[in-house]
């Protein structure tokens, strides 16, 4: 009984290393897809958005993440005053509400 036992043991004679090596494998390909087509890109708009945000001067005008038109009339830190409508109603946002910065309509008919 022994004897076979040992003979069917024989046939399974893989390197422990081998099998370690395809078990970590898969997870490691998942985790270098999942960077290079989520998180990289993810970051890079992160970083573009900032630097738009950080470039912001006096006299811009602004769409702010919640859909109101403005000119920037006053910058201090990260607070910013910004002017809108015809009535020049003025009103404080935090930098990170610039949604983005519009282009003047004279650069657009260029």
């Amino acid at each position: 009984m022994r004897e076979i036992i040992l003979l069917a043991n024989a046939g399974q004679s893989a390197s422990p290393t081998g099998n370690l090596l395809s078990t970590l494998m898969l997870p490691v390909l998942f985790l270098a897809i999942f960077y290079f087509f989520i998180i990289r890109p993810q970051q890079k708009k992160d970083k573009k958005i900032k630097e738009m945000r950080s470039n912001t001067k006096v006299g811009d005008e602004i769409l702010t993440i919640g859909g109101i038109y403005g000119k920037i009339v006053k910058i201090k830190d990260d607070v910013i005053t910004i002017e809108v409508g015809a009535d020049k109603t003025r009103f404080d946002i935090t930098k990170w509400a610039i949604g983005s910065i519009q282009s003047p309509p004279e650069a657009s008919e260029k």
